[in-house]
């Protein structure tokens, strides 16, 4: 059975992800916030690859590879949630959140579930830049245009 290649996609940005967080976490880097943002290059790196195998399929139309490209960015930041709520737990819980970058969301002292909702909502809102960034690179393959 072959994965729809929006799951496939997802997987490969939380793959992406987890590996980029466990080098920085090797090297002591992870408290450092601008490094931290540079895991949306991977969400654009899962949505591009979506949308080029969308045009490659012959679906060009807009609507089409905007959901497409937006269930790719979602699925791969659940997944990378949850790997960072299970990672957290598998840390020491509520005790490690000590640990994480304090200025990266909370004053004060979340619990792992709160750090890892507030790291949802930030992971969404940048899941959505990144596919409309996305959108507008592929725009010219797009049926809309043609």
């Amino acid at each position: 059975m072959k994965l729809p290649k929006e799951l496939l996609n997802g997987i490969l940005i939380f793959v992406g992800i987890a590996l980029y967080f466990f080098i920085m976490e090797f090297f002591e880097l992870s408290n450092i916030l601008y490094l931290r943002a540079f895991n949306a290059a991977f969400v654009f790196y899962g949505v591009a690859r979506t949308l080029k195998s969308n045009i490659k399929e012959g679906k060009t139309g807009y609507v089409t590879n905007l959901l497409s490209a937006g269930i790719t960015a979602i699925v791969g930041v659940l997944l990378s949630v949850a790997g960072l709520l299970t990672y957290i737990y598998i840390r020491g819980g509520n005790t490690y959140i000590d640990n994480l970058s304090e200025e990266f969301l909370f004053g004060g002292e979340p619990t792992a579930n709160e750090y890892c909702i507030g790291v949802l909502f930030e992971g969404i809102a940048s899941a959505v830049i990144m596919v409309f960034v996305a959108m507008q690179f592929w725009r010219k393959d797009f049926a809309a245009n043609k």
